[in-house]
């Protein structure tokens, strides 16, 4: 029997940390709802976030490597499992809410374009650039925040403020209400950045941005995950792919070190194996790191309450020597993997495909299927880049093809 799925929600909130988030403590829903049975509001959370559609759309989005260019490197979706699973170790070692933390974790690329970050400057580009073309009406919903969520900063796209769109608008499953209806929590860990302006239309969920204060801690360690999975699982993905080698990689501290270790530990270690036993050792000590310095964070800063956690400065972090070499690995995927010119060639052509989408869209609103032609509350444009961020890799491609493609009439 497993113990701890049989253990009650209040068991286990019971053993948490004061400052950690609890149902007591929650701000609740947008939508009162009954509390759930057998299981925490934030277990809640988590399922549904695991159950709704652009989850699962996640499995065929890019995260480096475009979705058909390889069966084995990480997408999106597999991305966001490696997120949550970091992210409830450490909030299992520095006692905080678990389930709190993986909600956060999973949802927290829900509203990334397809092709990564080529497909999101694309979609900005294009709605800057169009934005004053079109008068954007902005609409109320019942508790006072913007429903048409991101019409409201003249244009641009982000998806961080997506991902937020998503649960809060954009998932169409319960007939009580839009969206998923998450907790305060849930909500606020997933805008993890938000401009004054976008802030000030978003109410009490983006208060922090223009008052100060921050997240919560679980929040906050989901950001860092996040950080965590994509430095280890890009550089892994890099070496399958060939554009990195190991010697250069070698060079790099952080990783150098943990190579060297294992090499003496395993002489003639296979490369697979080899890669695989320094990637797990490095991402245990980043997590081991991050508890170190946080516990002695939330030590030296005396919170008590996830109220003292908001009111404070950031108190998950790093050491000061595992940042700074954490920074330097950071440089050099940027230069030696997300801009190599195989990588850049993918992702022009990914960025292009986007842009011809939008162009054909708003040009002709008609080619939209009709159900996003121009729902109610929603400007044209955003109307729009709600449909594309909403496309996988491939499904993007397709659309393309049928609209541009002679061979396809």
């Amino acid at each position: 029997m497993n113990l701890r799925a049989a253990e009650s929600p209040d068991a286990h909130e019971a053993r948490l940390a004061p400052y950690a988030n609890t149902a007591a403590t929650s701000r609740g829903r947008r939508y009162a709802e009954p509390a759930p049975r057998d299981r925490s509001d934030y277990q809640r959370d988590r399922d549904r976030i695991i159950h709704c559609s652009a989850f699962r759309r996640l499995e065929y989005k890019t995260q480096v490597f475009l979705n058909h260019e390889g069966d084995l490197f990480r997408t999106r979706l597999t991305h966001s499992l490696e997120v949550a699973q970091i992210a409830r170790s450490i909030a299992r070692a520095l006692r905080l809410n678990e389930d709190l933390t993986e909600a956060i974790a999973l949802a927290h690329d829900l509203g990334h374009t397809p092709f990564g970050h080529a497909g999101q400057d694309a979609l900005n580009d294009c709605m800057r650039s169009r934005a004053l073309q079109v008068l954007r009406p902005r609409s109320e919903d019942g508790d006072g925040v913007a429903s048409s969520m991101g019409d409201m900063d003249g244009g641009g796209f982000e998806h961080n403020l997506q991902s937020l769109r998503v649960v809060d608008k954009l998932e169409e499953r319960y007939a009580a209400f839009d969206g998923l209806n998450l907790t305060f929590e849930t909500r606020e860990g997933i805008l993890k950045h938000c401009s004054r302006r976008n802030a000030a239309h978003l109410g009490e969920v983006a208060a922090r941005f223009l008052h100060g204060g921050q997240p919560s801690l679980e929040a906050q360690v989901a950001n860092l995950a996040d950080e965590i999975a994509y430095n280890n699982h890009d550089i892994d993905d890099g070496l399958r792919s060939g554009l990195l080698q190991l010697d250069q990689l070698e060079a790099i501290g952080f990783f150098g070190g943990h190579l060297h270790a294992v090499r003496a530990a395993y002489p003639g270690l296979v490369t697979k194996r080899l890669v695989a036993e320094t990637i797990r050792r490095m991402i245990s000590a980043l997590i081991a790191d991050l508890v170190a310095q946080t516990q002695a964070n939330i030590v030296a800063a005396g919170v008590q309450s996830p109220a003292e956690v908001r009111a404070g400065a950031p108190l998950v972090g790093f050491s000061a020597p595992v940042r700074e070499q954490l920074t330097r690995l950071q440089q050099f995927l940027r230069q030696a993997l997300y801009r190599h010119p195989q990588v850049l060639r993918s992702t022009t052509k990914a960025a292009r495909v986007l842009r011809e989408l939008f162009t054909a869209y708003a040009d002709e609103p008609r080619l939209l299927p009709f159900d996003h032609q121009r729902p109610a509350g929603t400007n044209p444009l955003r109307a729009i880049a709600d449909y594309i961020a909403g496309m996988t890799d491939r499904y993007a491609i397709k659309e393309h093809r049928k609209l541009f493609s002679v061979q396809d009439w």
